[in-house]
């Protein structure tokens, strides 16, 4: 038995722009200056509420739970105006499940809005579950997450990948006792994943089936 677990902004879809609007709009109306797309890469990936510090200035951090709020209200009108899947990932989902793996999704992002955007994005995936951050879920590296995924299948004979675009990911496989698969598409780029010793890198959506299908053979 293979499973997949993915991880979803960097991965399975270019969710940045969308973020990256809510965010900044959040901004302005506290009167404080918003950043450019780029910036962005480097703040998500620790989930919505740390998305939120890591924008504001340093000598503002005391409105961070404010941003958040404005910032989550925001995002729940917006979360699919720009975001999309990366070229390739549709196919490479339906490659693994025609082959019998099972697939899930393990992200940071708020449990509700990785739930609508992978029905929106992906409905004919056959996830077995999509699992977002909550209050009593801690966020990724800790592997509450995937153990959570894993709880409900067979433990022997399941080799489990956890594939993913940052060294987040990367932790998170490692602290599981998983198969990590760096994405070098993601919003991170490979020297990070290099750096973090993933197991594999994915150069494209396509390498991650070719991994995971070739070491069944």
């Amino acid at each position: 038995m293979i499973t997949a677990i993915f991880d979803l902004d960097g991965t399975l879809a270019d969710t940045l722009e969308d973020l990256a609007d809510a965010v900044n709009y959040g901004l302005s109306v506290l009167g404080c200056p918003q950043h450019p797309l780029e910036n962005f890469k480097q703040m998500v990936g620790d989930g919505a509420s740390m998305l939120c510090w890591r924008a504001l200035p340093d000598d503002r951090k005391d409105l961070a739970d404010e941003l958040y709020k404005g910032f989550s209200s925001e995002y729940e009108s917006r979360h699919l105006n720009k975001s999309r899947l990366y070229d390739g990932i549709s196919e490479t989902v339906a490659a693994l499940r025609d082959a019998g793996v099972t697939l899930a999704v393990a992200t940071n992002k708020p449990h509700d809005a990785a739930v609508k955007i992978i029905a929106g994005l992906l409905p004919d995936a056959g996830f077995i579950t999509v699992l977002g951050s909550c209050a009593d879920r801690p966020k990724k590296p800790d592997p509450t997450i995937i153990r959570e995924i894993l709880a409900g299948l067979p433990a022997e004979d399941n080799t489990v990948y956890m594939i993913g675009d940052s060294n987040v990911d990367v932790r998170t496989a490692k602290n599981a006792g998983i198969i990590s698969i760096g994405c070098a598409w993601g919003f991170r780029g490979s020297a990070e994943l290099i750096a973090e010793n993933a197991d594999f890198i994915a150069e494209k959506p396509q390498d991650i089936a070719r991994i995971i299908l070739g070491r069944e053979e």
